[in-house]
Order: structure tokens, then sequence, then C-alpha cells
């Protein structure tokens, strides 16, 4: 197994357009369905996001970091008082239904209320880098082209024009950097924390509670 820091290597080293080549040849259009922004067979929806990017959207609006962000659930258990234990991934935050707490929907159309602002695994979707150390969003691909990865999506398989391709593979390039250098600050810095019943989670800049304060 490659380690993180040759995976980081290759991300850098990804060439821009190759990877838009792969785009353009996939082919994709985002119909504003919505499927990639609400829950999924009752199951909430998941998107990671970097620090950085949940204090982006904090600004957009004067949010807190729980409008914005929450612990990502994988790992968590389900204590007396809620979930508790340690994760290592902040998730868009969702509403009641599941949905990302940034979607809305009028007449079946779907759109995002700070799409300007969205985060990268928002804007690269449905694709993906395969590189060790990044992510697949929303289950295994289903289509792969040299380094790039598509997953389940309707918009897969439609024209796309070459600059929108060029700016896609651009934001993947990006993402799959972010990723592996967030994995690797991650690694080199986590210490085990007693959560006391309740929930940590172990970011690029340390260890913090839900709230986005640092222990």
């Amino acid at each position: 197994m490659r380690s993180l820091e040759a995976e980081l290597a290759t991300a850098h080293e990804l060439d821009v357009s190759e990877l838009a080549d792969a785009v353009e040849t996939v082919g994709f259009e985002c119909t504003r369905c919505g499927a990639c922004c609400t829950a999924d067979d009752d199951e909430p929806h998941t998107a990671t996001v970097f620090p950085d990017e949940i204090r982006e959207l904090q600004a957009t609006d004067d949010y807190d970091w729980r409008d914005v962000a929450r612990p990502m659930p994988y790992g968590l258990t389900e204590g007396a008082d809620g979930p508790e234990g340690e994760t290592f991934e902040w998730a868009l935050q969702t509403d009641d239904c599941g949905d990302c707490t940034f979607y809305e929907e009028t007449d079946g159309v779907g759109a995002c209320t700070v799409h300007e602002d969205r985060p990268l695994i928002c804007r690269t979707y449905p694709f993906s880098v395969a590189l060790g150390g990044t992510s697949q969003p929303m289950g295994e691909a289903v289509e792969r082209e040299g380094m790039v990865r598509a997953h389940e999506c309707e918009g897969l398989g439609r024209d796309i024009a070459r600059e929108d391709a060029v700016e896609m593979a651009r934001a993947l390039k990006e993402r799959a950097i972010r990723e592996l250098e967030e994995a690797i600050a991650v690694r080199d810095s986590y210490d085990p924390v007693d959560a006391e019943g309740g929930v940590v989670v172990h970011d690029s800049e340390g260890a913090k509670r839900p709230d986005g304060t640092s222990l």
C-alpha cells in the first residue's frame, strides 16, 4: 500500500488537461434532481466538508458552526444521551428530513442556497480521483476513465462543454490534494481523547467539540 505522502505527490502531478479529457469522455450535465443533496433510503445526507470550508460558509450568513456542519456519524455509537465517540471528519449539516441544510426544491427543481461557496465535494460530484486516501462520494464508482471515477448520477453521459470539463478537472485536482493533506494532518496530530459520553471530531486542526471549538 502506498503512503499518503506518495499519493499526495501523485495528486500534485495530476494533469488537469488529462482529467478534463476523462470528464469530457464520460460526460455530465447537472439535471438539478437533488439526489446528491438529499437523504438516501432513510440515511441522512453525508458530504465531507473541510474546517476552512465550514468557516467560509459561516461567513455567508453569520451561521454558527453547527448550522453548517455536524460530526461525521461514521465511527460514532448511540449512547444514553445521544451519539458518542471519536470521528475524523465533518459532514454538511442536515435538516429534519436528512437533506443537506442548504438544499431547497421548488416544483421538483433543486437548488443550492450557497452554490457559489459550496464545498469541493459538491463542486466535483459525481466525479472523484482514484487515489488512495481520497473519498468515493455516495458509493462505488459506476464508470471509470483513467484516474477519474464517475459515481451514480442521472446527469452522467450528457454532453459537457470543454471549459466546464476543465473547471471540473481543476476542482478534482484541488480536492484530491486537500483530502490527502487533511488525512496526513489528522494522522500526524491524532491523540486519543476521552469523549466523556460525548463526541470528539479530529480534523487537521486538532480535536474539536461538535460546536467546532477546540479541546
